[in-house]
């Protein structure tokens, strides 16, 4: 069974970083792009950041541009996302997910291309 745990959420203050983890366990990890979205009360999943099977091609939405790097180590089966000038905007709970499909720009943005998700960690930056 295909299974996605994050770790390293928790509280920041704006400016600072954290860095998140994902290890993936119950199937050729290679095999998936990986990706993190986030999510607030009230509001839609929204795609952070894609890396692709071999992680040769990373993909970022704009507000995270230039301050989030995804990356992955697949002997190890896990996926990170550094975080660094973090801001209150940045609050939200941080979701990883694994897809075999999702392997275009517009495909890696959207939720329903990843067949597994994990449970989520809490990230809150304050002001």
């Amino acid at each position: 069974q295909v299974q996605l745990v994050e770790s390293g959420g928790g509280l920041v203050q704006a400016g600072g970083s954290l860095r998140l983890s994902c290890t993936f366990t119950g199937r050729t990890f290679s095999r998936d792009t990986m990706g993190w979205f986030r999510q607030c009360i009230g509001k839609d999943r929204e795609f952070v950041a894609a890396i692709a099977r071999s992680g040769g091609s990373t993909y970022y939405a704009d507000p995270v541009k230039g301050r989030f790097t995804i990356s992955r180590d697949n002997a190890n089966h896990t996926v990170y996302l550094q975080m660094s000038s973090l801001t209150p905007e940045d609050t939200a709970v941080y979701y990883c997910a694994a897809g075999v499909t999702a392997t275009t720009f517009t495909l890696v943005q959207l939720p329903p291309s990843y067949d597994r998700w994990g449970q989520g960690t809490q990230v809150t930056v304050s002001s």
